[in-house]
C-alpha cells in the first residue's frame, strides 16, 4: 500500500487517472465486442434465410424480420416491407434512409476509445515529466550523494509512460478491429438492400408489365 501511495505521489496523482482511462476503454471494448458479435452473426444468418425466400414472398420476409427483431438488419428489412409497393428508385431511397438511420449504432462510443488511445500516452508522458522534475529536484538538493533516490524516482516516473503506452496499444488494436467491423456491417446492409430490391421490387415490376400487355 505504501508503495502504491508513493507511486501515485510521484506521478502527481496521474496514475489513478490513467487507471480510469483504462477502465473506460475496457468497458467500451467489451460492449462493442458484444455488439458486433451479435450483429455479424445476425447478418450472416439473415442473409442465408433471405436468400431462400422466393421473389414476391412478402409473408416469409415478414417472418424473417420478426425472427431477427432488435437487430440492425431487421430494421432494414422492415423498411423494405413497409415500402414494398413503391417504385424501385423510391424503394431503394427508403432502404438507404433506413441504413443511414442505423449507422450511429455502428460507431457508438468509438470516439471514446479513440480519445483513450490519444490521451493515455499524453497523460503518461506528463506523469513521467512530473516525476523527472521531482527527481532532479532531489538531485539538486542532495547532489550525487544519494543516487538511489534519483534513479528510483526516475524509474517510478517511467511507470506512467508504460501505463499510458499500454492503454494506447490495447485501444489501437481494438479500434482498428471495430472500424473494420463497421465497414463489414455496412457492406452486409448493402447486400441485404440488394436482396430486398430483387424480392420486393423486381417481381412487382414484372407483374405490372404483364398486366399492361395482357389483352
Amino acid at each position: 500500500m505504501n508503495t502504491m501511495i508513493k507511486l501515485i505521489a510521484d506521478s502527481y496523482g496521474l496514475l489513478p487517472l490513467l487507471a480510469l482511462i483504462l477502465l473506460v476503454a475496457a468497458t467500451v471494448i467489451v460492449e462493442r465486442l458484444s455488439f458486433f458479435s451479435r450483429s455479424v452473426r445476425s447478418a450472416a444468418n439473415l442473409q442465408y434465410d433471405l436468400d431462400k425466400v422466393k421473389r414476391g414472398n412478402l409473408v416469409d420476409i415478414q417472418k424473417i424480420a420478426k425472427h431477427y427483431d432488435g437487430t440492425l438488419q431487421a430494421a432494414v428489412v422492415r423498411a423494405g416491407i413497409a415500402h414494398h409497393g413503391d417504385a424501385e428508385a423510391e424503394f431503394e431511397r427508403e432502404i438507404e434512409n433506413a441504413i443511414m438511420f442505423e449507422m450511429p449504432k455502428l460507431d457508438r462510443n468509438l470516439w471514446v476509445l479513440d480519445t483513450a488511445v490519444t490521451l493515455g500516452p499524453l497523460v503518461g508522458l506528463f506523469g513521467t515529466i512530473a516525476g523527472m522534475i521531482s527527481s532532479f529536484n532531489v538531485l539538486g538538493s542532495t547532489g550525487t550523494g544519494n543516487p538511489m533516490a534519483v534513479s528510483g524516482g526516475i524509474a517510478n516516473a517511467l511507470i506512467a509512460t508504460g501505463f499510458g503506452l499500454t492503454i494506447a496499444i490495447l485501444g489501437l488494436v481494438f479500434l482498428n478491429f471495430f472500424n473494420k467491423q463497421v465497414r463489414n456491417t455496412v457492406l452486409q446492409l448493402d447486400l441485404i438492400q440488394s436482396m430486398l430490391t430483387i424480392r420486393l421490387v423486381a417481381t412487382r415490376n414484372v407483374e405490372a408489365h404483364l398486366s399492361a400487355v395482357k389483352p
